[in-house]
């Protein structure tokens, strides 16, 4: 088996491309050891301890590495991991857990207005289809989390969670682009 191994922008995170669906449906971040107990891969993947993010994508896994740890020294023990567990044909996740979701529900602090549910649909077809994809590629993915008088609330994961070019997406990207499909939109910010 060969997994293969692309960098993202975030300097941190590597992504891991073992040739194979990941994720059936969705995706699932790890940005804790606590998280990860739902799943033996990313539990295993942040016992070596300079581990901070695991996410699963459709076909990728991206692992971020903590400050001070270096890629080189991280990158053979990551692979060793991957390989053991895709060889081995172990599940994803343990018995019992939220295999299935991509996020697990949060508050996002409000909630969308029903008057605004032309837009809210606006602007979620445009994120599954032209922002998602093009983050995927990177590692990551972005998730909506609310609609309030003109303000878009998205939710960086993967790769792109404190990425340094994060903020540039947002700005320079995502938000031209709501901007520029849906006129109430006046601003993206990350939550």
């Amino acid at each position: 088996m060969l997994i293969e191994t692309e960098p993202t922008p975030n300097p941190a995170t590597l992504k891991f491309l073992p040739g194979r669906t990941v994720m059936e449906n969705g995706t699932r971040d790890f940005a804790t050891p606590e998280e990860a107990e739902a799943s033996p891969l990313a539990e295993t993947l942040f016992g070596l301890g300079d581990v901070t993010g695991v996410f699963f994508g459709r076909d990728f896994i991206s692992v971020t590495a903590g400050p001070g740890a270096e890629w080189r020294d991280l990158k053979p023990d990551v692979l060793a991991i991957l390989l053991d567990h895709f060889s081995a044909g172990m599940p994803l996740f343990r018995p019992g857990t939220a295999a299935g979701f991509s996020v697990p529900p949060e508050a996002s602090g409000f909630e969308d207005d029903p008057a605004d549910a032309d837009i809210v649909a606006q602007i979620r077809e445009l994120i599954d289809t032209r922002v998602r994809p093009a983050v995927a590629n990177d590692g990551g993915d972005i998730v909506y989390r609310g609609f309030d008088q003109g303000k878009v609330y998205l939710q960086m994961q993967g790769a792109c969670a404190g990425c340094p070019s994060s903020t540039a997406t947002l700005k320079n990207g995502i938000e031209q682009l709501l901007r520029h499909y849906v006129p109430e939109v006046t601003e993206v910010r990350a939550v």
